[in-house]
C-alpha cells in the first residue's frame, strides 16, 4: 500500500491511478489507523488529510472519464462496511498535503514505478 507522491497523480497509468483509489478507500475506511509502514504517517493527520489527497485522485479520474463513486466526496464517508464518521473536522488544504511528499519521496516513488518498467521522468 502507497500513496503515490502528490505530483504523479496526474501523470500515473491508469492502473497505478485506479489502484491508488482503491487504496485510499481502503484507509478511508476500516483500514484507518491499521499499521502499514509505507502509509503511516498518513495516521499522524487528521482524516481531512487523506479526503484532500482522496478529491486529488478522484479528479484525476474524473478527467481521464472514470467514474468514482460519488458518495467518497462526502468528507465523512467511509465506505460501505464503516460507519460515516460523525464530523470532520476541515483542515487547511496545503501544497503538498502530506509534507513527507517532498523530493526524497518522490525519487523513492519514481524508483518504485521504474521497477515495474513504468518511466515518468
Amino acid at each position: 500500500m502507497r500513496l503515490w507522491h502528490q505530483s504523479l497523480i496526474s501523470r500515473l497509468p491508469r492502473q497505478q491511478l485506479l489502484g491508488q483509489h482503491r487504496e485510499i478507500a481502503a484507509l478511508r475506511g476500516n483500514g484507518w489507523g491499521r499499521p502499514h509502514a509505507t502509509v503511516n504517517y498518513v495516521f499522524q493527520y487528521s482524516p481531512c488529510k487523506l479526503y484532500q489527497f482522496h478529491v486529488l485522485v478522484m479528479k484525476e479520474m474524473q478527467r481521464r472519464g472514470y467514474h468514482p463513486d460519488l458518495a467518497w466526496l462526502e468528507p465523512t464517508y467511509r465506505g460501505k462496511k464503516c460507519p460515516a464518521y460523525q464530523t470532520v473536522k476541515p483542515v487547511p488544504l496545503t501544497t503538498p498535503i502530506y509534507p513527507e511528499h517532498n523530493a526524497e519521496y518522490l525519487a523513492i516513488c519514481l524508483h518504485n514505478l521504474a521497477g515495474k518498467g513504468i518511466f515518468l521522468d
